[in-house]
């Protein structure tokens, strides 16, 4: 494979860099979860993690290499430093993957050099050939990222490429790790690299980027006319500070435009066959989820995913709609997998339906998250007469992507009115199986029934972020309420749906509070380890 490939090779980094926005942590169940439908979604490669980083993070790229990393699903990758113990612990947890590979990286520019690595240009090149080596004696796929190669010297840059290629690497990748280059520049340095490192032929060129200026998915489609062929982007551009480029910006731009690109990939300018291997129509469903179990939400107007991305307000524009998508809709919401909530599913419907129409959704179910399932569908169901694809999917993802069931609301009931004082009784299930109640007062009825959780459960802890989104339209709508809590320094999310938005916000609040305790009582200590952001 070389850079003349006719087409953009997908590298999902949601696993891995996503995973380092604040408050956005993971457990391996969510991650393998998240890892399963980045597959269904058709991604070329899965960064999974960082596997020297904690046993937490060696585990979940072990069992996503297990379990996705089969002979027709993605490759599946780890994260490495330029040292020989994080490659190897890359490669370990790499062995169930049939299609595996090891990204090891070290930074080339001068003010990482000087004042991060504190090593000289020689020191470095020597290092990055020798590990690149190294990681290949391990397996054939291999990909080398000069860190902040966007701010190193251009002829250094292409000493390090050209020394890490002959060693090995099969990909090398140009991140652009502080946001700084914008779209000319980044093209001008893909375009440096192709006429000026002698075997870059025998590579596939990559790009990484952040979006702290707002242009990495410019940067992203400039990089690809001037001849770059991966892309490493994330599900809704979650990352690091400002996050990174994001998955479903880039994929539709090069899907709506492909008659622009046909060209620099070297088609012909009407081909309508799809420049990557992205099947579309999972993109929304796939941003839902990623959403749900990082906390992370969707702002309304993100493009592609947004609430507001196939809304029409504007008297003009709805009139034009009515007559014609064409006049102000570039694609159909339905190829992103947004669909009318078309009604499948009542309270008269069996269990055999159920387990149809969620396959027909993407869902997988063992037996167990079947029958939770359906007993939280029957129990919505009697309180809605009509269940859409939307509200399925709430359900599903909020009985079956729970945290750690430790602490399990059972009781919920408030008092509160314009000329009374909000007032929560609740009660909790422990760990140890016992009952709680206690009562408290607050603001409103989600203040007082947040003061009462914490009396019972006791761990202290700041509420940051709150909000509530509807899933389908109507006074009977499934709400959906995600919560951000701070404990020290660290920070958990929690999420949960139900018709009574009081009862989701107990359970939301309960979900993150599981994860803090359940992170009080692990107390996992990861090793030590720098130099995270590529």
């Amino acid at each position: 494979m070389t850079n003349k490939t006719d087409r953009i090779i997908i590298f999902d980094t949601t696993l891995r860099d996503g995973e380092q926005c604040p408050g956005a942590t993971l457990n391996i169940d969510e991650k393998l979860v998240i890892a399963k439908q980045l597959a269904r979604l058709g991604v070329d490669v899965i960064e999974a993690g960082f596997a020297f980083a904690s046993p937490g993070d060696f585990e979940a790229v072990k069992k996503i290499a297990q379990i996705v990393g089969t002979e027709n699903g993605p490759v599946v990758c780890s994260l490495a430093r330029a040292i020989k113990a994080d490659i190897e612990a890359a490669a370990e947890a790499l062995k169930p993957a049939v299609n595996a590979r090891i990204h090891t990286f070290i930074s080339t520019s001068d003010i990482h050099l000087e004042y991060q690595l504190r090593k000289s240009r020689a020191e470095v090149l020597a290092i990055a050939e020798e590990m690149v080596a190294y990681a290949k004696s391990f397996m054939t796929d291999i990909e080398f990222s000069p860190m902040d190669a966007a701010r190193s010297d251009p002829e250094f840059l292409y000493q390090v490429l050209e020394r890490t290629i002959a060693a090995g690497a099969t990909t090398v990748n140009i991140p652009d790790t502080v946001g700084y280059t914008t779209p000319s520049e980044f093209g001008a340095i893909i375009k440096g690299i192709i006429e000026n490192v002698p075997n870059i032929d025998q590579a596939i060129i990559s790009v990484h980027g952040h979006n702290d200026l707002g242009l990495a998915v410019a940067n992203f489609l400039e990089a690809v006319k001037n001849g770059a062929r991966q892309l490493e982007c994330t599900i809704n551009g979650i990352g690091e500070r400002a996050g990174n480029a994001s998955l479903e910006e880039l994929v539709m731009a090069l899907h709506v435009r492909r008659q622009y690109f046909n060209p620099y990939l070297g088609r012909p300018e009407n081909s309508q066959e799809s420049l990557t291997n992205i099947d579309t129509r999972q993109i929304y469903k796939t941003s839902r989820l990623v959403s749900n179990l990082t906390g992370m939400l969707v702002q309304p107007n993100k493009a592609i995913v947004g609430a507001n991305a196939f809304a029409h307000e504007s008297g003009i524009h709805q009139d034009g709609v009515l007559k014609n998508k064409l006049t102000y809709e570039i694609m159909d919401a339905q190829l992103v997998g947004l669909t009318d909530n078309q009604i499948v599913l009542g309270k008269h419907s069996g269990r055999n339906a159920f387990r149809s129409r969620l396959k027909e959704l993407g869902f997988d179910l063992s037996d167990t998250e079947l029958n939770k399932a359906f007993v939280r569908f029957k129990e919505v169901a009697d309180k809605k007469k009509e269940i859409s694809d939307w509200d399925l999917e709430a359900i599903v993802n909020d009985e079956i992507q729970q945290a750690p069931d430790l602490f399990r609301v059972e009781l919920v009931q408030v008092s509160c009115g314009s000329n009374a004082r909000p007032t929560a009784t609740v009660t909790l299930r422990t760990p140890e199986g016992e009952e709680l109640t206690d009562a408290a007062i607050g603001t409103g009825p989600v203040d007082a029934v947040y003061k009462a959780i914490n009396r019972v459960v006791n761990v202290p802890n700041q509420l940051i972020e709150f909000s509530v989104q509807s899933v389908t339209a109507g006074i009977d709508a499934i709400g959906e309420v995600t919560i951000r809590l701070r404990y020290e320094s660290k920070v958990f999310s929690g999420h949960a749906a139900n018709t009574d938005i009081i009862v989701a916000s107990a359970q939301a609040y309960v979900n993150a509070l599981n994860r803090l305790y359940a992170s009080l009582q692990t107390q996992e200590k990861p090793q030590e380890v720098t130099a995270q952001k590529v």
